[in-house]
């Protein structure tokens, strides 16, 4: 089944859909971070979600939209906002789902905002961590992947733009600073590389494969190369290898 949730507190909504079999009997959640762009209803989350529930007894996939992704109603884009969504996503698992088994698989964008929300609040909340072709560089790859030069000519005159893929999301040049200032290579993760798998397809075109691999290999996490896998895994037999991976890291039993 999927259901439909908002999480509210005053100011803030977030738009969630869960996929599971049983919403009041699940005993294993696994977050779904989706990148920029992205938004709850994306079809790798689906295919995650179907192939992880026909693996996994009360288990539960958790996607959530980041701020101004999707059906989300902000305007304005703030790496404290997504540390904020993330919370409120949490917060929910364990007190209105009562687990606090909770696992996580962040793309891109959303894997950064993991990495982030782990040194920000020095703590890991989740029981194992998957990251598939994480923007350990956001801030670059926003500037020289995503940006045209269109983009930064206009946000050199203090403009707004709309940048991003299928789906564009506005940003200002405040949060393409925030970008470049939380660099994630600037901090160390050593003390939960145990729990850390980072899987990255060798022709990424937006997210350089190589910062990938360096970031694994400085900071003792297993690192795993797709080859001639694209940044979205567009290709469904590399998409399934993946998340075959990402499933038999988390070993939910």
């Amino acid at each position: 089944m999927v259901k439909y949730i908002d999480i509210n507190r005053p100011g803030y909504s977030v738009k969630c859909k869960v996929y599971c079999d049983a919403f009041r009997d699940v005993e294993h959640v696994i977050v779904f971070a989706h990148g920029f762009g992205g938004y709850k209803d994306n079809k790798a989350a689906e295919r995650f979600a179907q192939t992880a529930l026909s693996k996994i007894k009360k288990a539960a996939v958790f996607v959530f939209d980041w701020p101004c992704h999707g059906s989300d109603v902000r305007k304005k884009l703030t790496l404290e906002d997504c540390d904020l969504y993330l919370s409120m996503v949490l917060d929910y698992i364990r007190l209105q789902m009562k687990t606090e088994d909770i696992y996580v698989y962040g793309t891109s964008f959303g894997g950064y905002l993991v990495l982030k929300y782990i040194h920000d609040h020095d703590r890991n909340p989740f029981r194992k961590i998957a990251l598939r072709c994480p923007a350990i560089s956001m801030g670059e790859v926003m500037y020289n992947r995503v940006m045209t030069n269109e983009n930064k000519a206009l946000l050199e005159k203090g403009k707004d733009i709309m940048a991003g893929f299928d789906r564009k999301v506005l940003i200002n040049q405040e949060f393409l600073d925030s970008l470049m200032a939380s660099d994630i290579r600037k901090w160390e993760y050593f003390d939960y590389a145990d729990d850390i798998i980072i899987i990255h397809g060798t022709k990424d075109e937006v997210v350089p494969f190589e910062q990938s691999r360096d970031f694994a290999e400085e900071n003792v996490i297993e690192f795993i190369a797709v080859e001639d896998a694209d940044h979205r895994f567009q290709d469904l037999n590399k998409l399934k290898l993946a998340h075959s991976y990402i499933l038999d890291f988390f070993q939910i039993k």
